[in-house]
């Protein structure tokens, strides 16, 4: 956490109306000193704690590409800010087929009230400010399921949940770069949309929810040439809507 706050904002001096802005939910696999999740440290540079590479492509738009980024510091297993606040998931007790046991009986509204709610009240002013043209919802998932045998062939994907306008082509675009995209896989934005659900489509503002394979960016170079391949395919997805 910077300065006791769940997100970090990049950029935004280069914020304009029209724009596009990033969000980056699940950046981050930081543990507060003063909670015990009772789990092998290892874990927590595994797919349950953090979207890998998600962070430095979020950095790499805002710092390179003109896209201002609000990019959580916190780990989702600490508190999960794509989740609503009543959902049992927003403080997990498992997640893959491994428990979490110092979420069990964790105080839920003390979590809330120090990350939840601060990390969307900072995301909703500065969707506010930045007035965009379009969100981009920036996610990565693993190759391999620890808990379910299922094959998941996408380089990238795109989540939604009622509005599919800027989804349908982004799917498209990401197509034609010779890349196998997923159709609301391998997670459906109708059962998962918690932050563009309430910041993007309740105010009725295009967005791409991108879920990108973690083996296509778990290095600097891979999260480069993503920033600039989502930059440049989602820019023109911007124009259509």
């Amino acid at each position: 956490m910077i300065d006791g706050l769940p997100y970090r904002q990049v950029g935004m001096d280069t914020i304009r109306p029209g724009g596009l802005i990033c969000v980056a939910d699940h950046a981050s696999n930081f543990v507060p000193t003063d909670i015990d999740l009772g789990i092998d440290r290892k874990l927590l540079n595994d797919h349950i704690a953090v979207d890998i590479g998600v962070g430095g492509i979020a950095d790499r738009l805002a710092r390179r590409h003109n896209i201002p980024a609000h990019i959580a510091t916190v780990s989702r297993l600490v508190c999960d800010f794509h989740r609503k606040e009543d959902e049992p998931a927003v403080v997990p007790t498992e997640s893959d087929g491994h428990l979490i046991p110092g979420n069990i009986g964790a105080d839920v509204e003390k979590r809330l009230d120090l990350y939840h709610r601060p990390y969307h009240t900072a995301l909703a002013s500065f969707i506010a400010d930045a007035r965009p043209k379009m969100i981009i919802a920036l996610h990565s998932f693993t190759p391999s399921m620890a808990s379910k045998d299922e094959e998941r062939p996408w380089e990238v994907a795109l989540l939604y949940n009622e509005d599919d306008t800027a989804a349908r082509h982004a799917i498209r675009l990401f197509g034609e770069q010779g890349l196998t995209v997923g159709d609301n896989e391998p997670y459906s934005g109708k059962q998962l949309n918690a932050t563009m659900d309430r910041h993007a489509e309740a105010n009725g503002i295009p967005y791409c929810t991108v879920e990108i394979r973690q083996d296509q960016i778990d290095t600097p170079a891979g999260q480069a040439r993503w920033a600039v391949m989502l930059a440049d395919v989602l820019g023109r997805v911007a124009l259509e809507v």
